[in-house]
């Protein structure tokens, strides 16, 4: 349960890292509604984790899922450009993800 929990919030921390750039520094009602939302939500979630998972292990997970999903999002949303060099990094951070769960 404490891994569908971390999953779940390492995605709530793409969401909240998402809306934090589409606040333009809290100018716009609501985007930052969803960046504190998304934020507390996701904060809990880890800290919920952290009670039965390592806290490097789930900290890694959570940021390693947010990261690679914060910038899936920006791709699809032509934010960003996605080269070949670039989608192996990102697959190498989900691998690490993977990884970690596997030997915990």
């Amino acid at each position: 349960m404490a891994w569908l929990v971390l999953v779940v919030s390492g995605v709530l921390e793409a969401v909240w890292a998402t809306a934090l750039g589409d606040s333009q520094g809290f100018k716009r009602p609501v985007p930052t509604v969803i960046f504190v939302v998304a934020m507390v939500v996701s904060m809990g979630g880890l800290a919920y984790a952290m009670t039965s998972l390592p806290t490097g292990t789930s900290y890694a997970a959570w940021v390693g899922i947010g990261a690679v999903l914060t910038v899936v999002i920006a791709v699809v949303r032509r934010q960003e450009s996605l080269s070949v060099l670039r989608a192996l990094l990102l697959a190498g951070l989900v691998g690490s993800v993977v990884g970690l769960k596997a030997v915990s």
